[in-house]
């Protein structure tokens, strides 16, 4: 609880606050609180809450959006790696093609040598043929006439049929020889065409994997770009929120940073807890406190606040937002009422997740001074003084722990 060291700091406090009520009638103080009511009951009031739903909403889409990226981004990888092994398999048929092409060549060089070969002997052959068509126009009594003797005559006879039967033998040879390489050009020119067919059919695979990928990036760009604009809207719409929990307070507000004990703030720097440790010299959000909540927010202050008045604080995490804690506590049988009383917490309803604030001190006008944590989404400690007609605006609900 809040502390005065003396009636004069007392004193000091109350002049602080605004000097109108003190110099007007006592009636004139009804007409003005009448006039205030009325003004306040007909000016539609700008709620927070409007906003905190709004920032809930994108910030649901940037976590949605969040995990479509972090798919897009498997997949592009998935991609990645079937356009490397298409790239690896066309290598691969490139290489064998090459290799047919050079083996296509090589044929072709024995085929050209064959062909001159065969052109060769078909040149001896025609000789041959046209000595042995000249002898064959000599009759057998001929030849036996012309002959030496009969072995002459037989040794010319065989000979003839040897000869014969050589370019006979070479022509088959020849015909062999090239119908194989032929046959061979042909199986190569079969199998290449084959393997440009299959390299033209990767070609066109890794040409729509490209485009998937090209398009997955296309897809990731435009859901950055979108929570990029989101966190811009979460951003200008948190600052119209904090303008409008700066009007909860009136006066001077004191603080405005984390562990400022300078200023009355008793929040831990570092306690033990369930999940490590935690207080106000860690990152806010970074750790859990004894109560089930994260540092540094204004649920986890006022729980430590209710704890080292020496009061019970129940584990509440897990339980809701601020806005929730009213209902908590009524549910526990601790009494909720509007009446505000010194230790008690305070809930503002209003907003996707509300808020609440320690009174440090209720003054006789109904006035509180009060200290919170995060108000202004920043996670540091604050200390202001709440009007009664911004107690009512806002219906503050107050938990006596």
């Amino acid at each position: 609880m809040f502390i005065r060291k003396s009636h004069k700091k007392t004193m000091n406090l109350r002049k602080q606050k605004p000097q109108l009520f003190k110099k007007i009638a006592a009636g004139s103080v009804l007409v003005l609180a009448a006039f205030l009511f009325t003004a306040f009951s007909i000016v539609p009031q700008v709620r927070a809450d409007s906003y905190d739903q709004q920032i809930k909403q994108l910030q649901n889409e940037n976590a949605a959006k969040q995990n479509v990226l972090n798919d897009l981004k498997d997949q592009a990888a998935t991609y990645q790696d079937a356009i490397a092994i298409l790239q690896a398999l066309i290598n691969a048929l490139q290489g064998q093609i090459n290799e047919n092409v050079a083996q296509q060549q090589a044929l072709q060089v024995k085929i050209d040598e064959a062909q001159k070969e065969l052109d060769r002997q078909r040149k001896i052959l025609g000789e041959n043929i046209r000595t042995m068509y000249v002898e064959g126009q000599i009759s057998t009594l001929e030849m036996l006439a012309t002959s030496k003797n009969l072995s002459d005559f037989v040794d010319k006879e065989e000979y003839r049929t040897a000869v014969k039967t050589k370019i006979q033998g070479t022509l088959k040879r020849i015909a062999e020889l090239q119908n194989q390489l032929n046959g061979q050009k042909t199986e190569v020119e079969k199998l290449l065409a084959e393997q440009r067919s299959q390299q033209a059919s990767l070609d066109a695979s890794r040409a729509e994997q490209s485009r998937m990928l090209n398009y997955n990036v296309a897809q990731q760009n435009s859901f950055n770009n979108e929570i990029k604009n989101n966190q811009s809207r979460i951003s200008e719409l948190r600052k119209q929120q904090s303008i409008e929990n700066q009007k909860l307070s009136g006066g001077k507000v004191i603080g405005g940073k984390a562990c400022d004990s300078g200023n009355g703030d008793t929040y831990p720097a570092s306690a033990p807890g369930p999940y490590g440790r935690w207080g106000c010299s860690y990152p806010i959000d970074n750790t859990i406190d004894n109560w089930g909540m994260y540092n540094r927010e204004c649920v986890s202050y006022t729980a430590w606040k209710v704890h080292e008045s020496g009061r019970y604080m129940p584990y509440w995490g897990g339980r809701g937002n601020a806005k929730n804690w009213d209902d908590n506590a009524r549910a526990a049988g601790i009494p909720v009422s509007e009446s505000p009383r010194a230790g008690d917490v305070a809930v503002k309803n209003a907003g996707t997740y509300g808020h609440v604030l320690y009174v440090e001190h209720v003054y006789g006008d109904g006035d509180i001074l009060v200290s919170d944590y995060n108000q202004q989404f920043d996670g540091v400690y604050r200390q202001y003084t709440v009007s009664k007609e911004k107690i009512a605006a806002n219906d503050l609900q107050f938990i006596h722990f």
